[in-house]
């Protein structure tokens, strides 16, 4: 099958591996897994780097053609959020943004309210908001009202490794939102996570620890990059009904009689 392109906010990519750089142990893995993945975006933590930094994670982006997606990681309000996406606007000269605003240190679930707010006050700034978010439909149906670029709702909590622990909301979003990507995010631990995500309908995932985190980063990095990709196609190609009882393969009645 011909790979799919998908947009976001009018751009175009192929691959719907979205990468997470927190928590990468060199840049020169970040290298390596970039080439072994083809992502074509990557999300930053703009409170943790400094952009003018001579050597940084911004060159080896830059190097390897991918869309920066700075996000607002470490935000526990509207206000500091909005702060913080300005700041990014301002160093990285885009008007993307991963919108974070977290209720509590312990979970790090995000403040629907708190995130609702900035939401549309970014979007008012003309900022493409891509938005975190919780598994909540009616949340996810308020930020698609609002006009955000993509929902990004949490499969679980963010590094926890527990995969699609919320999987019947990710179902109801993903059936329900048809106006914005739904780009699964958070929680995801290894490859058949990820596969999983795209085969229920997700636009793409976004991985980080589970790959910066890994054993070994490079080879879990390639094996996410395929599962998303088998579960996209899987997805497109439409799985059997699951049914109780046994159905055979073949019917039994043109089979002679003995």
């Amino acid at each position: 099958m011909k790979s799919e392109l998908f947009e976001i906010a009018g751009e175009t990519f192929t691959s719907r591996l979205i990468l997470g750089t927190g928590g990468l142990s060199s840049l020169e893995i970040l290298d390596s897994i970039l080439k072994v993945t083809s992502s074509e975006i990557a999300t930053v933590a703009i409170r943790r780097v400094d952009p003018n930094q001579k050597l940084s994670i911004f060159n080896i982006l830059s190097d390897n053609k991918i869309k920066i997606l700075p996000n607002t990681a470490g935000c526990y309000s509207a206000t500091d959020a909005v702060k913080l996406a300005l700041l990014a606007r301002e160093s990285l000269d885009t008007n993307w943004i991963k919108l974070e605003v977290i209720g509590d240190d312990k979970t790090l679930l995000p403040d629907t309210v708190e995130l609702l707010k900035a939401a549309e006050t970014l979007i008012n700034m003309d900022f493409k908001v891509l938005a975190y978010t919780s598994t909540d439909l009616i949340i996810a149906k308020r930020l698609m009202s609002l006009g955000v670029s993509a929902i990004m709702p949490l499969a679980s909590p963010i590094g926890s490794g527990m995969g699609l622990e919320h999987i019947n909301g990710l179902i109801r979003i993903v059936e329900e939102v048809e106006t914005v990507p739904v780009i699964v995010d958070a929680g995801i631990g290894t490859a058949s996570d990820a596969a999983l995500a795209m085969e229920i309908g997700a636009s793409a995932v976004l991985v980080a620890s589970a790959i910066t985190k890994a054993v070994d980063s490079i080879v879990m990095a390639e094996a996410i990059a395929k599962a998303t990709e088998a579960g996209r196609l899987a997805y497109r190609a439409g799985r059997i009904p699951k049914q109780l009882y046994a159905v055979p393969s073949s019917s039994s009645s043109d089979m002679p009689n003995l």
